[in-house]
């Protein structure tokens, strides 16, 4: 075994069972999606307390750290929608 040993696709196809839908199962149900992008929006506040603590040290420039800290949540928030 080593570590860069990969599997043939041919293999690959006959262990899945078959070739529709890549052969691929759904395992996520609508509340679980929900509950994972709701998740991932209020873990994306750490972002927000750079925010708070930059409030200390930036002065003036407090507003574009509240800027930055929104477009980090709002990423974050996009890689889920």
């Amino acid at each position: 075994m080593g570590l860069f040993q990969t599997k043939p696709v041919a293999t690959l196809i006959a262990e899945s069972g078959s070739t529709e839908h890549g052969g691929m199962k759904r395992e996520l149900g609508a509340l679980n999606l929900i509950s994972l992008g709701i998740g991932s929006v209020v873990g994306a506040g750490i972002f927000v307390l750079a925010g708070t603590s930059a409030a200390q040290y930036a002065g003036p420039a407090i507003v574009l750290s509240f800027i930055v800290s929104g477009l980090g949540c709002l990423f974050a928030g996009l890689c889920y929608a």
